[in-house]
């Protein structure tokens, strides 16, 4: 079943994203600006649950900067949530509910996106993140699946099923979300997380490789410990490692937009560290 969740565009000046700062005519202007750097791209981004965390964080960017969207989560209700405050922003936007682990939601989510808006100019790889933290020895086989399949079959399925379509449309940007340790640093008691964030970043350098000839650009993130409400009220951080060593939304998102952009023209294959300041 197909369910589609739009949006119509409001004019330009309601659209903007926290911590945004512009000039204009001599003053800084936060939440607004003119810059455009997506104008009319159509950018899929999964994993848009929750207000306050990255998914929506950059849908909002996007937005701002020209985009038109379709964002992806398991939960119908979530997605609604999500478009209509979108919408409140003046996005063009749909919503596609899917469980990108699976073929048959990583293919709906590709082929309802065409069909809406014709084309797909970006693919952020967002959906995943840790559910299992313990010993390694402790982790079952099901812990280990859901762990690899919600971090790394995800951005492969949804991956291989745009492939087609950027070929035919003579290119597109690829954007997927590793971690700021890498396979090198990787963390105790994380065991499944930490091979499928190293899974992604083979992933990504291997599909750059391919790419390079259609002119499909394919670069990853890999953020520290990122400014959310949420990860601040489960890991209580101090002031001092807030401000010094943890990653704003912000330089997140002027990553993301840097790599799905035309300023990327050429870059491939990059694991971008976005790392805080004292790391």
């Amino acid at each position: 079943m197909r369910i589609f969740i739009t949006a119509r565009p409001a004019p330009r000046s309601r659209i903007g994203w926290p911590g945004k700062t512009t000039r204009r005519r001599g003053r800084r202007v936060k939440g607004r600006g003119l810059s455009m750097r997506l104008q009319n791209r159509v950018a899929i981004i999964t994993g848009v649950s929750h207000a306050g965390q990255v998914g929506f964080a950059l849908a909002s960017a996007f937005a701002f900067e020209g985009a038109k969207l379709s964002i992806s989560s398991r939960s119908a209700e979530r997605v609604q949530s999500r478009v209509q405050e979108l919408q409140s922003r003046g996005a063009t936007v749909i919503g596609i509910p899917a469980d990108l682990t699976t073929e048959e939601g990583a293919n709906r989510l590709i082929r309802e996106t065409v069909e809406q808006y014709g084309r797909i100019d970006i693919l952020v790889n967002l959906a995943g993140g840790l559910t299992k933290y313990g010993p390694s020895d402790e982790l079952t086989v099901a812990d280990w699946d859901a762990e690899l399949n919600n971090n790394l079959r995800s951005v492969f399925l949804c991956t291989r099923a745009a492939w087609p379509v950027m070929k035919r449309q003579g290119g597109g940007k690829i954007l997927n979300f590793s971690t700021a340790s890498g396979a090198h640093g990787a963390g105790p008691n994380m065991l499944a997380y930490n091979c499928a964030k190293a899974g992604v970043d083979a992933l990504t350098r291997t599909f750059a490789k391919e790419g390079k000839q259609a002119n499909i650009y394919v670069n990853a993130i890999g953020p520290g410990l990122i400014v959310t409400q949420s990860n601040i009220d489960s890991m209580k951080p101090s002031q001092e490692d807030l401000q010094k060593k943890w990653v704003t939304m912000e330089q997140i998102i002027e990553a993301a937009l840097f790599l799905v952009s035309s300023a990327s023209d050429g870059v491939t294959g990059a694991i971008l560290p976005v790392q805080g300041k004292g790391i």
